[in-house]
């Protein structure tokens, strides 16, 4: 029988040679991170046990490990139709069908247990590519993985390099964590603080969603899988820098973090100082419809950046400073006085079914500055729908729909209406409507480490403009993941 670690180096060869051409630079770092993995794996099972007795001796409990590795690689390719639009701009979606936006991340999960309670992560990540019209011309962006790619030349970087500490509290019971993506198989306290320091993405701990979440197996738009509203700090990759501390006891959860944000909108360049810092807090509780589980998050945030208003940035326009509406572009870094921006989100899961869920986001923030790391979203509110394949004799398969309305605040609308560009959206005039769209995604999993998806979504007035689209696109999803 062909085993994954035989069929992986000629699947992802045929990937890379077919589906991507121009990444074959690419190859030999996707095979060295697969082939490492392959290995520490097999390390790590021959080292520890699957499973010992608890004290009571009727409860199986994961025994402790101490290492963990896990591998993925993602491929995706996206193109959309040609659509009317009686002007474009600097920023816009080309109106012209394109050809097709190809993107690869390959990513190498390792931990390490240092001591009891405490663990050290690092994942050592490629990625390449780009999304369609770079990325730019929908607030929704149409393919989560672009944001974690910076150029489309392919580039090996390390993505996280964490710290992460358990602290038990008030006597609590322990729990066994299975193996997982930056999780050591352990006995964790039920009632704890854990701490996390280091290099990360601060969309690791908030805003987590079962059913809308992971832009590799599930919805690709970044209005879908992420609050758009929350304007949350991150370089290009979707990374940063700073300190995530987590209060946990039975039915209830609670985060805390405080991070680095880019110098300029949407730059790779990070800073943490008194007067350019992020705070984010989140409260969780479990629900439970009859014996179904679900949960609700409550989300807000503070951003301290250099950002210009965009009171500001209109006056720029009238006056032609070039200076200043490139720091609303992304263009130069900010040297105004620090300003905040100020944001809630609702995040709400529950399941209906052993193979049915529903999900809905609720974002909002003041929008009185210019959008710094995520996208040009101030309002959103998102529903929608996951199925498993049970029904059709295909269980580990999963379809997915979602329908997603993005807004502005007044000053950002009345900057794009008066000519202005942000860093994702600008069309160079604006008949304003909110941005609505669907999507919907089948996931078929076809071996134990391999899934297939397709992926369709409807806009209608991209970037909030009523007198361009709307837009179909369509897209593929290869994800091989162990």
């Amino acid at each position: 029988m062909l085993k994954a670690r035989d069929l992986y180096p000629v699947l992802t060869k045929h990937i890379l040679k077919h589906i991507l051409p121009g990444f074959t630079s690419m190859l030999k770092a996707v095979f060295f991170t697969g082939s490492l993995v392959l290995a520490l794996s097999a390390a790590g099972h021959a080292q520890s046990p699957t499973a010992a007795q608890g004290d009571s001796g009727r409860h199986a409990q994961t025994a402790p490990s101490s290492w963990t590795s896990h591998f993925q690689a993602t491929v995706i390719a996206q193109k959309h139709s040609a659509f009317k639009a009686k002007y474009s701009g600097a920023n816009s979606l080309a109106d012209s069908a394109e050809p097709y936006a190809l993107s690869l991340t390959s990513t190498l999960f390792l931990g390490r247990r240092l001591w009891k309670g405490g663990a050290f992560y690092l994942n050592p990540e490629v990625s390449g590519g780009k999304g369609l019209s770079f990325a730019k011309g929908v607030a929704g962006a149409l393919n989560g993985e672009t944001y974690r790619v910076g150029t489309a030349e392919p580039k090996i970087f390390i993505g996280r390099a964490y710290y992460q500490q358990h602290i038990r509290l008030f006597n609590s019971a322990y729990s066994s964590v299975s193996d997982g993506v930056n999780q050591i198989a352990d006995q964790v306290p039920q009632s704890r603080i854990t701490i996390s320091a280091g290099k990360f993405a601060v969309s690791d701990f908030f805003d987590n969603n079962s059913y809308s979440k992971d832009t590799r197996t599930q919805f690709f738009n970044w209005s879908a899988w992420a609050n758009g509203a929350w304007d949350y700090p991150a370089n290009t990759r979707g990374y940063t820098m700073g300190l995530v501390t987590e209060f946990f006891t039975p039915g209830w959860s609670a985060r805390f973090a405080t991070v680095a944000v880019p110098r300029k909108a949407n730059g790779s360049v990070m800073e943490y100082s008194q007067k350019a810092h992020s705070e984010t807090f989140e409260i969780a509780h479990d629900l439970k419809m009859g014996n179904r589980p679900g949960a609700v998050r409550l989300l807000v945030y503070s951003n301290s950046t250099r950002s210009p208003s965009y009171a500001d940035a209109i006056n720029a326009l009238k006056n032609h400073d070039i200076t200043l509406l490139n720091v609303v572009a992304g263009n130069a870094e900010g040297k105004a006085k620090t300003r905040r921006k100020l944001g809630i989100g609702l995040n709400f899961e529950q399941e209906l079914g052993t193979d049915i869920g529903v999900f809905s986001r609720i974002g909002w923030n003041d929008g009185k500055n210019a959008t710094w790391a995520f996208t040009e979203i101030d309002r959103t509110i998102n529903a929608g729908i996951s199925v498993k394949g049970t029904g059709w004799n295909r269980a580990d398969d999963v379809f997915g729909l979602c329908g997603i309305m993005n807004g502005l605040s007044g000053p950002h609308r009345r900057f794009l209406q008066a000519g202005g560009y942000g860093f994702i959206i600008g069309d160079g005039a604006l008949n304003y409507a909110p941005e609505q769209i669907i999507e919907a995604f089948y996931s078929a999993r076809l071996t134990a480490f391999f899934r297939l998806s397709l992926d369709y979504q409807f806009v209608r007035n991209p970037a909030y403009n009523h007198d361009r689209g709307p837009v179909n696109v369509v897209a593929v999803r290869g994800h091989v993941s162990f």
